[in-house]
């Protein structure tokens, strides 16, 4: 298969690519960074590198490929941000329709199904409403929150001796790890299906308690503290640590969707199956590598 690969050689573009060509795929990735090239390169894929935001180099490099796994940039800018990320999406969607690619794989996430109340997740929202509307097999790919967005802690662990976040103590939290969101991926890319399909991705569903206590055992700190902080605490922190307002903003949002639960109802209603491999207790190991 002609399969492309968008979202560059990150956490998640690196491992899928890397089991894609073993697999013995024709890989394409497309990065925004020239000095991504050799890298890319050197792990037997074709690289192609623009703006996902230009549709017409999209559907250039989108021409004959049979699947596309398309990730929208995680930081579209300081300001309009939920905008720059659905513009991006519907320059994905005019090549996809331009290039007939026939299978896609979005990478999506958990409160993807709410138009609003969740932060940035909104602008995914946005883009699956207009993949729906492609004439093309899509998955769209929910994962949970990122373990990786864990170590914008550590500085908090060191300095203060704490961890926390406007988020209740005992909230369940769906989890996962960008290994397994690739492995994922991986396999829903060389499907043959019909039709727009949900399949959750998450590796564990744990409460702030629990990743606290799995995080400080690892770091040999069994005392560490989850402090959940008010809105108005959580935003202000995040700007004096020089977060732009419209992202701690919507960070700050995405907090307030998982305190009230509606960021993972969908997910803990129609799913709630962990069907990653990677558990708390193994990132915590990773985690505590990074310390």
């Amino acid at each position: 298969m002609k399969i492309i690969i968008s979202g560059s050689l990150g956490n998640i573009g690196k491992p899928l690519t890397a089991q894609l060509v073993k697999s013995g795929h024709e890989v394409t990735v497309i990065s925004s960074n020239e000095d991504r090239k050799s890298a890319i390169e050197d792990l037997g894929a074709k690289a192609a590198i623009g703006s996902v935001s230009d549709a017409n180099f999209l559907a250039q490099n989108f021409s004959g490929a049979d699947a596309l796994f398309a990730m929208t940039p995680p930081n579209m800018g300081g300001i309009n941000i939920i905008k720059n990320t659905t513009d991006a999406g519907d320059a994905f969607a005019k090549a996809i329709q331009q290039a007939n690619i026939k299978r896609v794989v979005m990478l999506s996430s958990i409160g993807a199904d709410l138009p609003t109340g969740n932060g940035p997740i909104a602008g995914l929202y946005n883009i699956e409403k207009i993949y729906e509307k492609l004439d093309t097999s899509i998955t769209f790919l929910r994962a949970g929150y990122f373990y990786f967005n864990f170590y914008n802690d550590i500085p908090m662990i060191k300095g203060a001796g704490i961890m926390g976040a406007n988020i209740p103590a005992e909230n369940q939290i769906p989890l996962v790890h960008p290994e397994d969101i690739a492995n994922a991926a991986a396999a829903e890319l060389q499907k043959t299906s019909e039709g727009k399909n949900i399949r959750y991705i998450i590796s564990d569903v744990k409460t702030p308690s629990e990743i606290v206590k799995a995080f400080g055992t690892a770091i040999g700190k069994p005392e560490l503290p989850w402090i959940e902080f008010t809105d108005e605490q959580y935003f202000g922190g995040m700007t004096q640590a020089g977060v732009p307002e419209e992202m701690a903003g919507l960070y700050t949002e995405m907090g307030t969707g998982l305190k009230n639960e509606t960021i993972a109802a969908d997910f803990l209603k129609n799913d709630g199956n962990a069907a990653g491999k990677i558990k708390l207790e193994d990132f915590a190991k990773e985690f505590a590598s990074k310390f």
